[in-house]
């Protein structure tokens, strides 16, 4: 099905710009804060609380695992049916 572009006048363009700069334009004001919040929490809740105790050596190994995984599946090979390969020297 082939699809007709429409020609974009330079009215459109500037109406569109403004629309586009707002949305790449970062983090709002509500995604900043949040992310100061965070910050903070990270710095000043360790401070406050009490030591915990550490976690057992099997929670220990998920991140292992779960790092395993992810480079098993980005060093195997994709399977791909039907791909022919010529080579001309």
């Amino acid at each position: 099905m082939l699809r007709v572009l429409s020609t974009v006048t330079r009215s459109d363009q500037k109406q569109q710009g403004s629309n586009c700069t707002m949305a790449f334009s970062g983090f709002g004001i509500g995604g900043l804060l949040l992310m100061v919040a965070l910050a903070a929490s990270m710095v000043f809740l360790p401070l406050m609380l009490p030591p915990l105790p550490p976690p057992p050596l099997v929670l220990l190994f998920f991140p292992v695992g779960i790092m395993a995984a992810l480079m098993f599946l980005a060093f195997s090979p994709a399977e791909v049916v039907g791909n022919a390969v010529a080579s001309t020297l």
